[in-house]
């Protein structure tokens, strides 16, 4: 050891002080290290200059500055209370002098558990579950070259002399410092921070917004950056700083992916870098103009110049910067309201009028004609669907509901169902194959129906009546009847008899063709990058993620209420479901309620018998009424779902 004579003289003081108590009959032993205050200890450590040398060659300082080591948090506890094996000065020859932090405050929090004490020492319970984060850290893991210690102790990362606390001066400073402490392991990383505009902020400008190691990977419970867990965290941790960009990136695949606790899609650091990253207008920056494609290619092979016009920071209320979006935005947004404020009061009044209809039995039961007297008793139902047909509407629901289960949970991938859904669907990579596959079910349908319907008309097009009651092209008398209904509802008129398609059943029909235009357009543009961006221009994907989400939104709230509405919860339909898409067969008397002047034009020209067939079968029916329930629970089920979904993302819950 290697000491000034002042700390010469000091160390004698002692020694003799120490002779003279025990040749004035102390025990043999000193009593507690408690009985030593500061200033004894630092009658050498705070000698400037006071070291030793280690046993691998290298020198060690055992200097402690008296006033620094008073500002922190440490300063107003006896310097034995941590140095446990020092019970004599001179020490004994042999003590290890090794303090455990760990073991130091997790006593003190078991004194203050035990004294009732744990409100006076709250910043000491929060040290204690930093601990424990600590000891599941890879930090506290033994070093891969030393089995014997671990990667990182307390006294690496913090000179336990000097913790200060925080909002203080001290602190401040000593967060900057930060990058020098974690470069004494971390050479390779520090060296090329100190050239990224974070470190150029922390290290050559002091600025102490910037951030610096522990803001990205954590402080005590930092992890390899190879894990999944990791990456996600570093990639929130962004967001602290760039709120608003880390918002914009939540918007995209790549950032629900994320959300839903998997990493394989593009992260912040993916895209600009990590330890030496750069301003964005910086042409060593790895999203500067000219070598962002590149950067693009890690992960989209083949990319095309289409993609460099991609806005991943895009939002929907800058026009100036992005206009396209915006305007987007505001159209589907009109669409929204315009659709659901109709359709939703449309059915309210319906359901108020029925169900006072209903408790006045003005419904009930329906006049019969000595015809359907006497057809009711043979059983016979009027054919409204062949068989085909059915399948096909059966497949269409299913592809559909399927579609708004894998869709939704990433549309809304910040909800907890959303993550439950993705687990069980295992992941999103699954998810989005069963949306596909969903997809191309749909899609399939809807293509045989146009290529049956060119068919059709190619054959009848010159005998066929665009405007007849046996087409869905919609006519005036829509308008009438859509009049007559609104006049039924507020007790102005009687209900109108209405023909074999009701405006609303057009309604339902014709949307079909723009949701396969619109959901399944943007959809494919979205499935096939590579071939979008070498027609399109990137900016052509900010649009499609909205369209694609918020018409895929409207379609799954409108058919899980206005169109289980219309023909499944109305009062007139108690108890649900109308099974007639499964059965294919209506009664007479329902028939003649629900589309009088169709009826009476079959029964006036005398081809109502040519549509009878045999009721339905009790197996035919029992099967229909339950896959009708299980249908209308599933897709209940997911309109709760995206409820919550909507109004956690409205309320930013």
């Amino acid at each position: 050891m290697r000491v000034s004579k002042v700390a010469a003289w000091v160390i004698a003081s002692c020694l003799a002080g120490a002779v003279f108590s025990w040749s004035a009959g102390a025990v043999a032993a000193e009593p507690a290290a408690e009985k030593f205050d500061n200033s004894t200890c630092l009658a050498c450590h705070g000698i400037k200059g006071f070291d030793t040398k280690m046993a691998d060659g290298h020198t060690r300082s055992l200097y402690v500055v008296e006033d620094k080591f008073g500002k922190s948090v440490h300063g107003k506890r006896l310097c034995v209370e941590c140095h446990k094996d020092i019970t004599e000065i001179p020490h004994k020859p042999g003590v290890t002098h090794k303090v455990s932090c760990v073991k130091c405050h997790e006593d003190l929090w078991e004194d203050a558990k035990d004294s009732g004490k744990t409100q006076e020492n709250a910043r000491l319970g929060v040290v204690v579950k930093q601990i424990d984060r600590y000891m599941k850290s890879i930090h506290a893991r033994p070093s891969m070259e030393d089995q014997s210690r671990t990667n990182a102790t307390c006294y690496d990362c913090h000179d336990a002399h000097y913790v200060y606390p925080k909002g203080s001066a001290a602190r401040a400073e000593w967060r900057l410092n930060i990058p020098n402490v974690c470069g004494k392991c971390h050479a390779k990383e520090r060296a090329e921070y100190g050239t990224s505009v974070h470190g150029k902020e922390v290290l050559e400008k002091h600025n102490p917004k910037a951030a610096v190691c522990s803001d990205c990977h954590t402080t005590h419970d930092i992890e390899s950056p190879s894990l999944d867990s990791t990456r996600l965290v570093i990639t929130k941790n962004c967001g602290n700083c760039h709120e608003a960009e880390l918002k914009s990136y939540m918007g995209t695949y790549h950032g629900q992916v994320n959300t839903l606790g998997y990493a394989y899609t593009a992260k912040c650091f993916d895209c600009h870098g990590n330890h030496g990253i750069q301003r964005v207008n910086d042409p060593k920056s790895t999203v500067y103009p000219a070598n962002r494609l590149d950067t693009c290619r890690q992960c989209h092979m083949g990319a095309t110049e289409g993609f460099l016009t991609f806005s991943p920071h895009g939002n929907t209320h800058d026009f100036k910067r992005y206009p396209y979006m915006w305007l987007t935005s505001k159209f589907m947004i009109a669409l929204l309201i315009g659709v659901f404020a109709f359709f939703w009061a449309h059915s309210a009044l319906w359901f108020y009028r029925e169900y006072q209809d209903r408790k006045q039995r003005k419904n009930i039961p329906h006049v019969r004609t000595a015809e359907m007297e006497l057809l009711a008793k043979g059983g016979k139902y009027y054919q409204r669907f062949k068989p085909l047909w059915r399948l096909a509407h059966l497949l269409f629901a299913l592809s559909v509901m399927t579609l708004v289960l894998t869709g939704m949970s990433v549309f809304y991938a910040e909800t907890t169902w959303a993550s439950a859904i993705m687990r069980a669907l295992g992941g999103p990579r699954s998810a989005a194959f069963i949306h596909r596959i969903a997809a191309t079910v749909m899609l399939g349908i809807f293509f045989l129906h146009l290529v049956y319907v060119t068919f059709f008309l190619g054959r009848n097009w010159k005998n066929f009546n665009w405007f007849g009651p046996r087409s869905l092209v919609p006519r005036w008398q829509d308008l009438k009847d859509a009049t007559g209904m609104f006049k039924w509802f507020f007790g102005q008129g009687p209900r109108p008899a209405l023909d074999r398609w009701t405006y609303w059943e057009k309604f339902d029909y014709w949307a079909v063709f723009w949701g396969m235009g619109i959901i399944g357009g943007s959809g494919l543009m979205l499935s096939m990058p590579n071939v979008t961006a070498s027609i399109l221009p990137g900016w052509v994907f900010n649009v499609a993620t909205i369209i694609h989400g918020e018409e895929a939104f409207l379609a799954a709230v409108f058919l899980f209420t206005v169109h289980f509405f219309n023909n499944h919860l109305r009062p007139d339909k108690f108890p649900p479901p109308d099974i007639v898409m499964f059965t294919g067969a209506v009664s007479l008397e329902e028939f003649k309620h629900e589309h009088k002047v169709e009826y009476q034009r079959l029964v006036d020209s005398g081809e109502l018998q040519k549509h009878l067939v045999d009721a339905p079968s009790r197996p035919m029916t029992l099967a229909s009424k339950t896959l009708g329930i299980v249908l209308l629970i599933f897709g209940l089920s997911l309109l709760v779902l995206v409820v919550i979904g909507f109004v956690g993302n409205a309320t930013g819950a």
